[in-house]
């Protein structure tokens, strides 16, 4: 086998206007962008270090150049699994082999994975935190018909009064980020089952979501901080009825497809989420969403400008990556 070499670089894409959830304000989302070469093909892929979890870009660019002697030496993607942890890095270098593979294959992601064609998909498009006039305004003015809601907490009843007033007719679902509580819970559930939320995800914190198990859920709610890899769904029994599959957590398309699997023979829906990236970081998940019954790849929708060859979104459609951006 011909050498590999791997190439790393880091990259800032102004979002459009400010993305804030619960635990804070962005203006730029920081990528990192794992290019893997063999001979004259490239693999290429993009991850989000997400600093919830403890990741820098600096951090996260240096774990990737740490694997340059085992990707030269032929590092597979089954070998990753368990030569890198679960997170952005191996995420990077996950979906930059499975480009690579494509390219030399002569074949389309899809089809290594044995799917069959991926077809478009209907994303749900996020509304920012803020106040309930400045929320409704931005939910009416997107025009869409699936909106996902970004809520804080305290003041979380009037935004979705203002919001639903404002789009009586959209669905919605919503996204706490771990900011409520176990004493707010079933009172915040039952503002959500008055303005007919479709969904909730990630209400309580990770570390304490166990007041999920013995409260009524007249809506699903989906983990999202609390699961990342197949190890993670033990802990979900009785707590959840779906699960946000994203690469950054997963640590790759590779564990994402064995993810999905485990978790739908619980039981579990399957909803794709993503990070605020770019069509680069968007590609790899159209193929893990295929089998989703929410999406949620809306990131670069939220940017100020997206990667030239980027994803074709037709209002809330998002079609399927052409093979020059990946895969």
């Amino acid at each position: 086998m011909t050498s590999r070499e791997l190439t790393v670089r880091t990259e800032s894409w102004p979002i459009a206007g400010t993305f804030t959830i619960s635990r804070g304000s962005r203006t730029e989302a920081l990528v990192v962008v794992c290019e893997i070469r063999q001979g004259s093909a490239v693999g290429r892929a993009e991850c989000v270090p997400y600093p919830r979890y403890g990741e820098t870009v600096d951090g996260v660019a240096g774990y990737i150049e740490s694997m340059a002697d085992g990707i030269a030496g032929g590092l597979d993607r089954q070998g990753l699994l368990s030569a890198m942890k679960a997170g952005a890095a191996r995420n990077a270098v996950d979906c930059a082999l499975w480009d690579l593979e494509s390219k030399l294959a002569g074949k389309r992601a899809w089809e290594l994975a044995g799917l069959p064609a991926p077809k478009p998909l209907t994303t749900v498009y996020t509304i920012s935190l803020g106040a309930p006039a400045d929320m409704a305004e931005q939910a009416k003015a997107s025009g869409r018909p699936h909106l996902k809601i970004k809520l804080g907490g305290e003041g979380d009843a009037d935004r979705l009064a203002a919001i639903r007033q404002a789009v009586p007719n959209a669905t919605l679902v919503i996204d706490a980020n771990e900011a409520w509580t176990p004493a707010n819970l079933e009172a915040n559930l039952a503002v959500c089952e008055r303005f007919r939320i479709a969904l909730v995800e990630q209400p309580l914190p990770a570390a304490d979501d166990e007041a999920l198990k013995g409260v009524r859920r007249p809506i699903p709610i989906c983990a999202d901080e609390s699961v990342h890899d197949r190890g993670s769904l033990d802990k979900l029994a009785g707590k959840y009825d779906a699960i946000n599959i994203k690469l950054d957590k997963t640590g790759g398309l590779t564990e994402a497809f064995m993810l999905a699997a485990d978790a739908e023979a619980r039981g579990l829906k399957i909803m794709t989420g993503c990070m605020v990236g770019t069509s680069l970081s968007m590609a790899p998940a159209t193929l893990i969403a295929q089998r989703a019954f929410l999406v949620d790849l809306d990131g670069p929708l939220l940017l100020r400008e997206d990667r030239p060859e980027g994803l074709r979104y037709d209002g809330s459609t998002v079609y399927p990556p052409a093979s020059s951006l990946w895969g």
